[in-house]
């Protein structure tokens, strides 16, 4: 099972091409007719803003007639980033079983009108994919088509009940295409807070990742250097200048990287997540544009050497499975590096497409 609170997590390639070429708007779900396709949907998640107590109930056997469940009670806390165009979502809760954690990036693509849901449990290492839909009748509905124990199946997230101070989240699975869902997950929240408290953002001293990106976190001038034509034999780059943002978020055990230039090719914004797996002791890198909004599907994976993190991946570059490397690397206290580059024979060469030279600001 990769997505939903069972989910799961692409590439700075990706994310460029959307910023380049409209992506292809993704099925229409269920619950969205043609209407709901005019409204503007951007603020649809303001009610979650805030921090809430929630009380959590989970079906041990989906897809089964066994009705044993566990639960759980914590705190979910959501604020905006990006600027207000995507909502951070940090769940904190305690079981039977101990503590368990998640972390939510919400993203809302203007042209399609709809909202993505990527999660990840405190025990995995990168998102993908994710959920996608929108509201109607102060109703949320997102899907995805997922596999469960090797069956494939869809996967709805339901938000519903929305009051100032309470709202209900449901998770639901199909085996048969939608024609009737068993409900695997509930969660009902009650506010406790309007905004986050500042103590809630900082790094946990007992948090469980890795410090290796601590050197990139603060604010950055960014001079950056990008070839337009990747794996074509030109030479045709361009220059941007802007800056670059990189928080600390869920306690420490990830970060993210909020990126803004301006060159002779136009603006360009992107938003870097980057979230460390305790198990495997990798990070995960995965990018988003407003344009896209939605996560890539294809999460780069990496681990740090000698103060260096190189993350890979597989992506279709021009039609053809093409290796890419992203990487970044302190080279003082004061200044940074990260390039990208591409290989389509295996790895025996690599072109660097794009070059990132980062100074510090003052703090």
């Amino acid at each position: 099972m990769k997505l939903s609170l069972f989910v799961r997590a692409g590439a700075l390639a990706a994310a460029l091409a959307c910023a380049l070429v409209a992506s292809p708007a993704p099925a229409a779900d269920p619950a969205t007719n043609a209407a709901d396709t005019d409204r503007d949907g951007s603020r649809d998640f303001d009610f979650n803003f805030g921090v809430w107590k929630t009380q959590i109930k989970r079906k041990v056997h989906p897809l089964t007639t066994s009705g044993e469940t566990i639960e759980l009670s914590g705190t979910v806390s959501v604020r905006k980033v990006w600027g207000g165009r995507a909502l951070l979502e940090e769940i904190e809760t305690q079981g039977p079983k101990g503590p368990w954690e998640g972390l939510s990036l919400f993203l809302y693509k203007p042209g399609a009108h709809q909202w993505s849901q990527t999660f990840i449990g405190s025990k995995g290492g990168a998102f993908s994919g994710g959920l996608i839909g929108g509201f109607k009748d102060g109703r949320g509905e997102l899907y995805a088509a997922d596999t469960f124990d090797g069956r494939a199946i869809l996967v709805r997230g339901v938000w519903s009940d929305v009051r100032p101070t309470s709202h209900r989240y449901e998770e639901s699975y199909s085996a048969d295409g939608g024609k009737t869902w068993d409900v695997v997950l509930t969660a009902n929240k009650t506010k406790q807070a309007d905004a986050v408290p500042a103590s809630a953002l900082a790094i946990k001293a007992d948090h469980d990742g890795s410090h290796e990106f601590d050197f990139d976190l603060g604010d950055w001038k960014t001079h950056s250097r990008r070839l337009m034509h990747p794996l074509s034999g030109a030479n045709d780059w361009v220059e941007l200048d802007g800056g670059t943002n990189v928080t600390p978020i869920w306690g420490g055990k990830a970060n993210l990287a909020e990126f803004q230039a301006q060159g002779a090719s136009g603006p360009l914004e992107l938003l870097a997540l980057r979230v460390y797996n305790p198990t495997t002791k990798q990070w995960s890198i995965n990018f988003a544009t407003p344009k896209a909004g939605a996560l890539g599907d294809a999460p780069g994976i990496g681990e740090a050497r000698d103060g260096r993190i190189d993350f890979y991946d597989q992506e279709p570059i021009n039609g053809r499975a093409t290796l890419v490397r992203f990487s970044i690397w302190g080279i003082s206290a004061d200044k940074a590096q990260s390039e990208q580059a591409f290989s389509a024979d295996g790895g025996r060469t690599w072109e660097t497409n794009w070059i990132n030279q980062y100074t510090r600001l003052p703090r």
